[in-house]
């Protein structure tokens, strides 16, 4: 048999991974009272310390739902929610993939938080 008879399987696969690569990601934005931080240290039990862009360090957790999704390590960038009650606690719900990390430098949201990272 020859090989047009079955088709062209790995071409057309590596075509495909090429045009996702080159595909630019939006990056979530923080909506309301959501903040965007950074992972300062690990605490153990779903609890961490996140420096946050309005300057203030919180210790935050991942809640519940979230736990399962978001693997997070120091110098993560995340976004935090404020608890209503406690200024000095939040709750982490959403953590930045590489390609919207670059869209947030060159829009200028990470340049009080830089530091850190």
């Amino acid at each position: 048999m020859e090989e047009k008879d079955f088709g062209d399987f790995e071409e057309t696969g590596q075509e495909e991974q090429e045009e996702q690569e080159t595909q630019v990601a939006r990056a979530r934005m923080p909506r309301g009272r959501e903040l965007i931080g950074v992972i300062i240290e690990r605490l153990g039990g779903n609890r961490m310390h996140v420096h946050s862009t309005d300057g203030k360090i919180r210790n935050s957790r991942v809640p519940g739902r979230y736990k399962r999704r978001l693997w997070l390590r120091p110098k993560d960038i995340v976004i935090v929610v404020p608890w209503e009650d406690d200024e000095k606690k939040a709750d982490v719900i959403y953590k930045y993939r590489p390609a919207e990390i670059i869209q947030l430098k060159k829009q200028g949201l990470l340049n009080s938080i830089k530091d850190e990272f």
